[in-house]
C-alpha cells in the first residue's frame, strides 16, 4: 500500500520533483575529447583570399562568410555527439571575427599536426600552411567543450578551446588517440612525435593527403578521403 500512496503523492506532490535542467542533454563544461572537424561546403570560392573548393558558406543576410562545421567527438562517454559551429571567414562589421577564425584554425593545426605554438622552425611554418580549407576537413584534435547561450538564449555546446602541445592535458588526449587508432588496425600505434612535423613539413608541396602517421586515412569518412 505504501508504495501506491508514494506513487500516487508523486504526481500530486512536486515539492520533492528535480529542478529543471537548463543545460539538458549538454556535454558538460569543461570536458576535454578528441574531436574530429568536418566542413560541410557552402559553395561560396573566392580565389583572391584563397578560399576554394566550394567549402566556404556566405550568409546572404549579413554578408559573413565562414566555415559551417561540425565537430564529433572520438572518444569516451560522449563518443558520437556532435557539436555545430561557424568558422569566420569575413564580417562586414570588421575584421575581429575573421581573426577570431585564422586563430582558431591556427590552433587545430598546431593541435592536430603535433607542433607547439611557441615553435617557429621553418618545419613548423609548413605545417601551419594549407593547400585549401579541405586540409582541415577531416581534421582531429584535441578540445575543451564549453557551453554558451545562442542567439535564441538556448543553450548549446562550444568548442571552448583547441587544446594545443603546450597544455598539459595534450599528451594524455592524444596517447588515446594512438590507442584508437592502433587497435581500428590503421595506425602503429607508436609513431614517434618527433616524425610529425616532418610529415607536416611536406604536406603543402606533395599532391598527397597530410598525414601525421600511417593509417590516417582509413580514420576518416570516405567522403572525407
Amino acid at each position: 500500500m505504501n508504495h501506491d500512496n508514494h506513487h500516487q503523492a508523486a504526481w500530486s506532490d512536486f515539492n520533492d520533483a528535480d529542478a529543471q535542467q537548463g543545460e539538458f542533454n549538454l556535454i558538460p563544461k569543461g570536458t576535454q575529447a578528441l574531436v574530429r572537424m568536418a566542413i560541410k561546403p557552402g559553395g561560396h570560392d573566392d580565389a583572391s583570399k584563397g578560399w576554394t573548393g566550394g567549402y566556404a558558406t556566405a550568409s546572404d543576410e549579413t554578408g559573413a562568410v565562414f566555415l559551417s562545421c561540425e565537430f564529433v567527438l572520438l572518444m569516451g562517454p560522449f563518443a558520437k555527439r556532435k557539436i555545430w559551429s561557424n568558422v569566420g571567414l569575413h564580417s562586414n562589421k570588421g575584421p575581429t571575427w575573421a581573426q577570431m577564425g585564422r586563430s582558431f584554425i591556427k590552433a587545430v593545426l598546431n593541435s592536430s599536426r603535433n607542433i607547439h605554438p611557441d615553435d617557429n622552425s621553418p618545419e613548423a611554418q609548413r605545417a601551419r600552411q594549407i593547400r585549401s580549407f579541405g586540409d582541415l576537413d577531416g581534421a582531429e584534435f584535441a578540445a575543451r567543450i564549453g557551453i554558451e547561450k545562442d542567439g535564441q538564449g538556448e543553450y548549446r555546446n562550444i568548442i571552448r578551446l583547441v587544446i594545443e602541445p603546450d597544455h598539459k592535458e595534450y599528451a594524455d588526449l592524444m596517447q588515446a588517440k594512438l590507442q584508437r587508432d592502433g587497435s581500428m588496425g590503421g595506425g602503429s600505434g607508436g609513431a614517434p612525435a618527433t616524425a610529425v612535423p616532418t610529415a607536416a613539413a611536406q604536406a603543402p608541396q606533395s599532391g598527397a593527403s597530410y598525414t601525421p602517421r600511417p593509417g590516417n586515412v582509413q580514420g576518416r569518412p570516405a567522403w572525407a578521403q
